[in-house]
């Protein structure tokens, strides 16, 4: 059994890795600092293949799926991905820019690359960690969650594809609120709530996904946040999110 985890030096991705090693999964982690994977080598006990890459650069996301293709990977995880705190108009374009690239162009890449070869074997698992951010609208915090949603929706969207078809392939999307990861020390913001364990987040959806479950959400606040979202006026769920990202953003 062979899974590639990307984003895998820190939080989520890193305790999938710990997880599904655990499990038996000989791995292929993938992320910007070589220094993390090979630390995170030393401490698993399967077969484990580092790749350091960056994968906002969208041709790295086609040269990485060139390096692995021949391998038979069971379970795809696209966890790479960031955020940004601000109003948008006051936000950086360029940081802007790189997070579409990293949080949708290259899910969307490698999904797309992998999902084919699935689909001629009629097995396999993809995981894209969105976010609870993919249901919502969110000012002060606008790309993030436009990021979110399109792969939110795009992963639902492939489902019922896979679904219909009658396909032995899943696809899931893990939409967590927050969890204690390095989020809040890229996106320059602080969480106004309490956060929930990576580990258990990345447990929880590991087991949901080989259930065969589409949309994964942790914590039983955070359905409940979800549910209620859904009746809300569009305004008021504007002005409420509005005013939770503003208790987040560091001055």
């Amino acid at each position: 059994m062979l899974a590639l985890i990307t984003g895998a030096s820190s939080g989520m991705g890193r305790d999938m890795a710990r997880i599904l090693a655990k499990k038996g999964y000989d791995l292929i982690l993938v992320a910007r600092r070589r220094d993390r994977l090979a630390e995170l080598k030393k401490e698993l006990n399967t077969n484990i293949t580092i790749i350091a890459m960056d994968l906002s650069i969208p041709d790295n996301n086609y040269k990485l799926y060139e390096k692995v293709k021949t391998k038979k990977i069971d379970v795809l995880i696209n966890n790479a991905g960031f955020g940004l705190f601000g109003e948008f108009f006051k936000t950086d374009l360029d940081t802007e820019l790189n997070m579409i690239e990293l949080n949708v162009k290259s899910y969307h890449i490698l999904t797309k690359l992998f999902l084919k070869d699935f689909i001629r074997r009629d097995a396999g698992y993809i995981l894209n960690v969105c976010s609870s951010a993919g249901f919502m609208a969110g000012p002060r915090m606008a790309t993030y969650y436009a990021t979110k949603n399109y792969i939110t929706k795009l992963t639902m969207a492939i489902n019922e594809e896979l679904r219909v078809a009658k396909s032995h392939v899943t696809i899931s999307a893990l939409c967590p609120g927050p969890v204690a990861t390095e989020f809040n020390e890229v996106a320059h913001g602080t969480f106004a709530i309490r956060e929930a364990s990576s580990y258990e987040v990345a447990k929880y959806a590991i087991d949901k996904l080989f259930k065969r479950k589409m949309i994964i959400v942790p914590t039983f606040l955070m359905k409940l946040t979800l549910f209620f979202n859904r009746l809300a006026p569009y305004r008021l769920s504007l002005y409420i999110a509005y005013k939770i990202q503003k208790r987040k953003e560091r001055n």
